[in-house]
């Protein structure tokens, strides 16, 4: 893999990166601004995060008018929690893939399909099991719910490979903005995906708690079982990895840029060590936060 040094804006690239807004906009224009390249760069990873604020208004709005309960949560809330991560998702990689040179547009595009299209079939299917009163994952009770869960499985799978290949479009192609910047996109895409990967063990069990079955006592708002071990914890540290860590390059850029690379690394490190040992705990079937 050809390692290319990071630069402060590639003359190729269209559209400009997000960090190179003038500073002399508001944050209403800088908004604005930020949206329309989006829409330029990645119109599919775009327009899929508008259709996920939707359904998390419409599940949102179907708290307050359905009361059934599913694992011990309203029916609604999973639908609500996925729609905002799975949204989030979504402009997140638009926003990483700005600003790459003319040569990397193809794959963007191509990339952006793929996320898009897999983002929206999960969400969908988990609203439409919560319709039905049906977990939405690990459940086989019935041919259908098999199937539902089954392609839910396909398209997690399309978009592991498709932020597989954004991990090498980024290594590979000069990234604009700081350099600590740049180092945040290369390092918290891959932790992402690893973070992606241990859903593959809550599958495995068909269960993400271990030592308790699914369900029970849980962090509010989050569910994470208080009473055994829950990978869901790790899992959700990894995912956001590809949020935090280019916000942690682009503020230590900020901040203090003689050493923000070296600081950028060393938060990666300790990020993983974190979810490593998030995912250790659950797996001993112990919980993050034990209730009483």
């Amino acid at each position: 893999m050809k390692l290319l040094l990071l630069s402060p804006a590639p003359a190729l690239a269209a559209p400009a990166a997000p960090l190179a807004l003038a500073s002399t906009l508001s944050l209403g224009q800088r908004a604005g601004r930020l949206l329309q390249q989006l829409h330029q760069g990645s119109p599919a990873l775009a327009w899929a995060g508008w259709l996920h604020v939707g359904l998390a208004l419409l599940a949102a709005a179907l708290l307050f008018f359905d009361s059934r309960l599913l694992t011990g949560a309203p029916v609604w809330a999973k639908p609500l929690k996925f729609a905002l991560a799975d949204g989030l998702f979504c402009w997140t990689m638009a926003v990483l893939l700005l600003g790459l040179p003319a040569a990397a547009r193809p794959a963007v595009a191509a990339i952006g399909w793929g996320v898009a299209l897999s983002m929206m079939v999960e969400t969908v299917i988990i609203f439409v099991q919560a319709g039905r009163g049906q977990p939405s994952h690990y459940n086989v009770s019935s041919a259908l719910n098999a199937a539902l869960f089954a392609t839910m499985g396909i398209f997690i799978l399309v978009n592991t490979l498709c932020s597989l290949w954004a991990v090498y479009v980024v290594w590979r192609y000069p990234l604009p903005g700081p350099a600590a910047y740049g180092w945040g996109v290369r390092l918290g895409l891959p932790l992402s995906v690893l973070g992606a990967l241990v859903g593959g063990l809550m599958i495995r069990q068909l269960a993400h708690t271990v030592g308790a079955p699914d369900g029970g006592p849980g962090l509010p708002g989050l569910g994470w079982s208080t009473r055994a071990g829950d990978v869901r914890a790790a899992h959700f540290l990894g995912l956001h990895a590809v949020q935090a860590l280019p916000l942690l390059g682009w503020a230590l850029g900020r901040g203090v840029p003689a050493s923000a690379t070296v600081l950028t690394w060393l938060g990666a490190g300790l990020y993983l060590a974190a979810a490593a040992a998030l995912l250790a705990q659950a797996l001993a079937g112990q919980p993050l936060w034990r209730g009483r």
